[in-house]
């Protein structure tokens, strides 16, 4: 678990806490071959060490492979086979839209029947906008035929996370707003399917001294490495507090007076400007 994780979960416990909800705790374990043994544990008794803690799970991705499928089918005329590789969508973007941008290539049939096909989801019309709890109204963007089941077989994030909080009953998505140009593919599969969207909170990212999104290049960066340290967990929730503009100054805090002036500013009052972490030495 890395700051910017702890940071997100801070705000879903806080948010949650707040407005007497409940949190749903949820392992996105699709892309198997990147999934490295012991890391749910660690992550688990990270949140548990902060006093994260949360309601229902943990319910894990790569149990719900069948119900993934259930819903590709129920899409149906919606989906068709792609057998263009990253580079060549890439290539081939229209010069007045974002580089991938997928440029239709497949929609009448797979250009290289040949390769193995992914799934995309046929996108006709641009997204609406959204409305984000912290950022405000958010542009759509482009009409984009994204990938639902990649060429290996694996189901895309877009689909899995869609299917998942509905048949979860999530109200509200939390998360870094790394993913807020995700949102309107999301809504749009919504719409497809017939279901309610849920209401959205992008949390601004943790960065490094470069102003880059803060990544292992940048050094001793994880919860634990922070606790090896001798940093106690109300230090680390008093750093993350005062990054949000919970609290004035970076000083361990307990979670009851975290929520206390989380009940009093709710999310309009959180800081949006990403922030630089100190060294956990």
């Amino acid at each position: 678990m890395h700051l910017g994780h702890a940071r997100t979960a801070l705000v879903t416990w806080l948010r949650a806490r707040a407005a007497n909800g409940a949190i749903v705790m949820r392992i996105e374990d699709l892309d198997t071959p990147r999934v490295r043994e012991g890391s749910e544990p660690s992550i688990l008794a990270d949140h548990e060490w902060l006093g994260l803690d949360w309601d229902e799970g943990p319910h894990h991705q790569s149990s719900r492979l069948e119900r993934y499928d259930a819903v590709l089918a129920e899409l149906g005329e919606r989906t068709f086979r792609c057998t263009c590789t990253r580079k060549e969508v890439h290539e081939a973007s229209a010069p007045h839209e974002d580089p991938g941008v997928y440029p239709g290539t497949c929609r009448e049939g797979p250009s290289h029947p040949e390769r193995d096909a992914a799934l995309r989801f046929r996108m006709d019309v641009a997204p609406a906008p959204f409305v984000d709890a912290l950022h405000g109204p958010v542009d759509g963007g482009h009409a984009d035929d994204f990938v639902l089941r990649r060429r290996d077989g694996l189901h895309a994030y877009q689909l899995a996370v869609v299917v998942d909080d509905h048949d979860m009953g999530i109200a509200e998505v939390v998360r870094g707003d790394d993913l807020l140009s995700s949102t309107p593919r999301q809504i749009a599969l919504y719409e497809a399917l017939g279901w309610e969207p849920p209401e959205w909170l992008h949390v601004p990212l943790v960065i490094g001294e470069d102003g880059a999104r803060l990544a292992k290049r940048h050094g001793a960066i994880a919860i634990a490495a922070y606790r090896e340290a001798g940093w106690s967990a109300e230090a680390l929730n008093g750093m993350l507090a005062a990054s949000l503009g919970l609290l004035d100054e970076a000083r361990p805090a307990a979670l009851a007076e975290l929520l206390e002036r989380f009940d009093r500013v709710g999310v309009s009052g959180l800081a949006s400007p990403p922030f630089v972490p100190p060294s956990p030495d």
